[in-house]
């Protein structure tokens, strides 16, 4: 049997696609598995054990880069493609691809509906499913058993660091999933004084200066971590004896490889999207959020995650780790 896995982002719904791609293979042993993915996420796929293959497209390529690529996947004969996006051009590219079965969830439950007139089959998911659970019910449509949720990410050595230390993650791609990088400094300065961790400030591209602010808050408690990339960033995570973050893909990324998690939310529910262990801790204002899965805050006050106190995070940081 040949698999295509259409998923082409964000890096955090990548990492939660993940498991049901292991599961696939667990299922199907001999099977081929090849992800197709953007370009910039190529990286994190990378990582997965048990693919044969990542394909990598540029969605803002010319449509020569559309032609190859279709002309790679047409070429590989697949019996079945799996749409874990629900997007119109996810699920144009599984349609592309020229598979025998192109499968994809219920019109209810993709992102955009116009996507499901590419699917031969369509996968009924139950309401208030987080969305690793969402993602196994697709894979179980070719056996795979959702019982079991395993990441197999090949964790890279990453940058050496000294001593215990605790991550913070400031940065989002969406603005309203940002919690004030004043309110990070005061937490690293309250994490050294609680509980002894200095902490390292993760930053991507062009948030190199947010980290800096939250360094230059933190009264000396934490400093900017080193550039990283994508296997950087899991190295330090699971390493790390904390992480501080917004729903964005690091946090996941750290989800992943067992790292202890308090996670902020705001536009996005931490029922569907949050850390997949109950011991995890999440705050979240979703109920108040007046923007949900918006990129854009519509209240006049400011984003709901700046209802977040730094008092709120210190309590569920000590919940997570102890007193």
């Amino acid at each position: 049997m040949k698999i295509l896995v259409v998923r082409l982002g964000a890096l955090g719904d990548i990492v939660h696609a993940v498991p049901a791609v292991a599961a696939l293979r667990y299922r199907h042993p001999a099977a081929r598995i090849d992800w197709i993915v953007d370009e910039r996420h190529r990286a994190a796929v990378d990582l997965v054990q048990g693919l044969d293959a990542s394909i990598g497209i540029d969605p803002s390529g010319h449509w020569r880069e559309l032609l190859r690529v279709v002309r790679r996947l047409r070429a590989e004969r697949y019996d079945v493609a799996l749409d874990f996006q629900g997007l119109l051009k996810s699920a144009v590219l599984a349609e592309l691809s020229g598979a025998a079965r192109v499968i994809g969830f219920e019109r209810t439950a993709v992102r955009e509906r116009a996507a499901a007139w590419f699917y031969d089959e369509h996968v009924r998911i139950g309401p208030g499913r987080h969305v690793i659970e969402k993602n196994l019910q697709l894979a179980a449509v070719l056996g795979a058993d959702g019982a079991q949720v395993a990441f197999p990410l090949a964790v890279p050595s990453g940058p050496p660091v000294d001593g215990p230390y605790a991550l913070l993650n400031p940065g989002a791609a969406w603005p309203n999933k940002r919690w004030p990088p004043a309110r990070f400094g005061e937490i690293a300065a309250w994490l050294r004084d609680r509980h002894g961790l200095p902490s390292l400030v993760l930053w991507g591209p062009k948030e190199l200066a947010l980290a800096q602010e939250v360094a230059d808050g933190s009264s000396g408690a934490a400093r900017p971590a080193p550039a990283t990339r994508i296997g950087d960033v899991l190295a330090l995570a699971k390493n790390a004896r904390l992480m501080v973050s917004g729903d964005t893909g690091p946090l996941h990324l750290a989800a992943a490889v067992g790292t202890p998690l308090v996670g902020l939310y705001g536009p996005t529910s931490p029922r569907r999207n949050g850390p997949w262990r109950a011991e995890d801790v999440t705050i979240s204002r979703n109920r108040e959020c007046l923007c949900h899965h918006q990129r854009r805050c519509r209240r006049a006050r400011g984003p709901c995650i700046d209802q977040i106190t730094v008092q709120d995070v210190c309590a569920a940081i000590d919940r997570r780790l102890g007193p």
